[in-house]
């Protein structure tokens, strides 16, 4: 017999709804992700994985850009206001994505 305890947890709708739209197409359920994810916290004595403060890809980091480089990037935006073919920043960090991952 499978020796259970319920968890009442608060999250946000719309990670929850991500979460199991992933965990649906890998055919679990989320009370088998927490579990599992549960389990991996008690073998390895931490959290799984690496929890860090996501950093912009270098090619939109204005920390990392040269003046020269900084200025023509807000040119170009500007432009692209102007010209009404500027991307949302959603959009824009979507595809920044896209080409690190591959």
């Amino acid at each position: 017999m499978d020796n259970s305890v319920s968890l009442n947890l608060n999250i946000n709708p719309s990670v929850r709804r991500r979460a199991e739209e992933v965990l649906s197409s890998l055919g679990m359920s989320m009370s088998t992700a927490v579990d599992i994810y549960l389990t991996q916290i008690s073998l390895t004595g931490g959290i799984p994985f690496a929890v860090t403060i996501p950093q912009a890809p270098s090619e939109l980091n204005m920390d990392l850009m040269s003046d020269a480089d900084l200025s023509a990037k807000l040119s170009q935006g500007l432009a692209q206001a102007k010209a009404g073919t500027a991307v949302n920043a959603s959009e824009a960090f979507a595809e920044a994505r896209k080409k690190l991952n591959g």
